[in-house]
């Protein structure tokens, strides 16, 4: 038998401890684990994300006891869930506001990870497990769209998946194999439960464990992008902790309650008076049965999706619109390879690389926003305007990588040439005269975004100046 670590556990406890490493375990990646001192309330999302994964593994246990997956009956059981189920419709909204709220914390837990540099150093493993914790709950959130049978649930779904009719060679039976079937129908929705079921109790769990371990191999980023676990040792917990990390519990544990009790009140707002949240959650024709012979005026997927949407939508050739749109989510998996700066928190990188991270931040929300409107000649050029500065924004991130080395003027003319040369090779069309004008009268966004970005850092020194890093993490 391997020796276990020595303990003071007794009774029960200690029988257990034994047999099996649960205080060990517990100790390791909670009560001793040394956290930074200097958290602050962006560090509330990574555990928020795990709250919200619990109470969509519950609210959708609940769910299925009642639901039944069968073309002819999904939206009928939907609805005696909502009317004759005793606090179905309590369960029901809880899943439904979960959804986009599992969304809002990750998107935040990412920005946060942008903004402090949380993908450098040894942790581009660690980027890459949230990333595909990101992707499986895309996935997720794509067959969980399906299953009350709506309106939009069907031509929302319809929409995507005939995408993969875009891919050369394989793409027909590619969209055959996904569907089931010839036509969304049964197959279809008996499928999308079931991994709808699978991927959250199960994939979505593990991912977190292993994105958890990994993070408490190699410690926890901070504000400041100072690595604790190199700093100097000692405090009154510990001899060999790190001097600027405290316990994770009890001193993170009481601070997260802190940000879940606010949290939940507005969560439960939304369940109790907003729950459609002006159909951004729940969309109008969402309460009508899927009609396969029935079109939406206007077929859009829901808010957390759009923003990939509008991308799909900004190139018209279907094929390089897919491409396109998935290249929106892969380029991200290269976070940790384009951004080589050595200085990992935006406290102390340059003015335009600040502004460089609030500008993505503001292009993914008009991205979404995009997404859900009608394509009008306007919002249509508006939406290829932004996927233009969304791919720009990783080009300007490795440009910043090296603030003393690059040339920005040069650069600032290189990308400004090759966005020229796109519209007028594969856009402007003269017969075409609104899309022509608006794509002359949008065109300053992009100078607009790459003057920001480049020009200033190279005419104007303070915005090209980083500050000194810390050798330890500030309070």
């Amino acid at each position: 038998m391997a020796d276990r670590p020595e303990h003071n556990y007794t009774g029960f406890l200690g029988w257990v401890e034994d047999r099996f490493p649960a205080m060990e375990t517990w100790n390791y990646h909670v009560a001793q684990y040394y956290a930074p001192k200097n958290f602050n309330f962006w560090y509330f999302f990574g555990s928020l994300a795990m709250v919200v994964l619990a109470i969509q593994i519950f609210s959708g246990l609940f769910l299925a006891f009642h639901y039944k997956p069968d073309a002819a009956l999904a939206f009928a059981s939907v609805e005696y869930i909502m009317r004759d189920v005793p606090g179905g419709w309590f369960i029901r909204y809880m899943h439904s506001t979960g959804a986009s709220a599992f969304f809002v914390v990750v998107y935040l837990h990412m920005f946060r990870a942008l903004i402090y540099g949380s993908y450098k150093g040894k942790r581009e493993l660690l980027w890459l497990i949230g990333m595909v914790i990101y992707v499986a709950l895309m996935a997720t959130a794509f067959m969980g769209y399906l299953l009350p049978w709506g309106q939009m649930s069907y031509w929302g779904a319809q929409v995507i998946i005939n995408l993969f009719n875009t891919i050369p060679v394989v793409g027909n039976d590619l969209s055959i194999w996904i569907r089931g079937d010839f036509v969304l129908g049964d197959a279809t929705l008996n499928r999308f439960f079931a991994l709808h079921f699978f991927i959250p109790s199960l994939i979505l769990p593990a991912l977190v464990f292993v994105h958890m371990v990994a993070l408490h191999t190699v410690g926890s980023n901070n504000p400041d992008g100072v690595e604790i676990k190199q700093g100097p040792k000692g405090n009154r917990w510990s001899d060999t902790a790190p001097k600027d990390g405290i316990p994770f519990h009890p001193y993170y544990t009481v601070k997260d309650i802190v940000g879940l009790v606010v949290f939940l009140f507005g969560f439960f707002a939304i369940v109790f008076f907003a729950p459609e949240m002006g159909g951004y959650f729940l969309e109008k024709p969402n309460f009508e049965p899927a009609n396969a012979l029935k079109t939406p005026e206007h077929i859009a997927p829901v808010w957390y999706f759009t923003p990939f949407y509008t991308v799909l939508r900004a190139i018209p050739d279907p094929w390089w619109g897919t491409v396109a749109m998935f290249a929106a989510i892969i380029v991200l998996f290269f976070l940790p390879w384009l951004d080589r700066n050595p200085v990992k928190s935006w406290r102390y990188r340059n003015l335009a690389h600040k502004m460089n991270l609030l500008l993505f931040a503001l292009v993914f929300v008009i991205l979404g926003w995009m997404g859900v409107e009608a394509v009008t000649p306007v919002y249509k050029e508006l939406g290829t305007r932004m996927t233009q500065i969304y791919f720009l924004f990783f080009v300007v991130l490795w440009l910043h990588s090296y603030p003393k080395q690059i040339n920005y003027v040069k650069w600032f003319g290189i990308l400004l040439g090759i966005v020229i040369l796109y519209d007028i090779v594969f856009r402007y069309n003269a017969e075409a005269a609104d899309e022509a004008s608006q794509l002359i009268k949008q065109f300053p966004l992009i100078v607009i975004y790459l003057g920001l970005t480049l020009l200033l850092p190279a005419f104007k020194p303070r915005f090209n100046e980083e500050k000194a890093v810390p050798d330890r993490v500030t309070g």
